[in-house]
């Protein structure tokens, strides 16, 4: 399929959360023509409210989206392309495993659908705000719960939490960490390890002193009525009173889609960049959760993509940025 040049773009962003809508805006308000590819699946889907962006505090996320997408509708030289997503992305200087289809102006081409491709672009960048693939802890009925009265994000949900008997469910080696984080909202909780040996002695003395509890025995079952969590039933029959708490997810950026060259990632598995958003792949930025560890409020996320945007700008001039 020859790419015909209405299909060339200055940007390609693949990623419709607020990383990749913010970039995309700003881009669009320099004159770039992008198009935004998101599969419209965000991480956050089963958030019920965002909480820490200015202006918009307690807005829902799809909410958020909506009306960050109206407001890109705006620009004609901005497009985006929803409930599809990019299923390959090749460079065409690549050479052996460049595209023979591409348009020699754009440094990439991208296959574009839902489960297969209908269609082919071409970038002259590409910008991934692809966010992050979440994978929850193996607790049984826990999705019932996540999103209503269990969280991930103590700075955006546990303002509303404060007070109240928590729980904090992980398996990973920063539960104590992350646990000490939480107890500033709370007097009252209780790490839940389901039977990993993650929390050291030292540890757990360390917590104790500061009325945190662990339990390491793993868990049976949540209680509780329409996602309002009110207990945990550990294998050994204990049962624990909760009132709300936090999860501990595990998180990878997927970049299966990248063929023919792959960006340095570290040892986590995230992208590498500079501190402009760059990788080491020539015309390959990133921002917002696929650039750094771990998820970030949705505000900074925001924030992040509006920087690399003005980098992306900088970049195609020629001149040195200050960011």
């Amino acid at each position: 399929m020859r790419i015909a040049e209405a299909d060339t773009y200055d940007v390609l962003v693949i990623g419709g959360g607020p990383a990749g809508l913010s970039a995309a805006l700003n881009l669009g308000r320099s004159l770039m023509r992008v198009l935004v590819v998101d599969a419209d699946r965000p991480r956050n889907a089963a958030t019920l409210n965002s909480h820490g962006f200015l202006t918009r505090d307690g807005v829902a996320p799809h909410e958020l989206r909506r009306m960050a997408r109206e407001e890109l509708a705006a620009y004609p030289n901005i497009e985006v392309r929803t409930r599809v997503r990019v299923l390959e992305l090749r460079r065409t200087d690549a050479g052996a495993d460049a595209d023979p289809a591409a348009d020699a102006a754009g440094g990439f081409t991208a296959s574009v659908g839902r489960k297969d491709p209908t269609d082919v672009v071409a970038a002259r960048t590409v910008l991934l705000a692809t966010g992050l693939r979440e994978t929850l802890p193996d607790v049984p009925n826990l999705r019932g719960f996540y999103g209503i009265s269990l969280f991930s994000c103590a700075a955006c949900d546990a303002w509303e939490l404060r007070g109240r008997r928590l729980a904090l469910i992980g398996e990973t080696p920063d539960i104590a960490e992350r646990a000490r984080l939480i107890a500033r909202w709370t007097e009252d909780l209780t790490i839940f390890t389901l039977g990993a040996d993650t929390v050291s002695p030292a540890e757990e003395a360390e917590l104790a002193a500061s009325g945190v509890a662990v339990q390491r025995h793993p868990i049976a079952e949540l209680v509780g009525d329409r996602g309002r969590i009110e207990a945990i039933r550990l294998t050994d029959g204990t049962v624990v009173t909760v009132e709300g708490g936090f999860v501990r997810p595990e998180w990878e950026t997927d970049l299966s889609f990248l063929r023919g060259f792959a960006p340095a990632i570290d040892h986590d598995g995230h992208l590498v960049t500079d501190r402009s958003g760059r990788t080491d792949v020539p015309g390959l930025y990133a921002a917002g959760d696929a650039a750094v560890p771990g998820p970030q409020q949705l505000i900074v996320a925001a924030g992040a993509g509006a920087r690399v945007a003005s980098v992306i700008v900088h970049d195609a001039v020629g001149i040195a940025t200050a960011h």
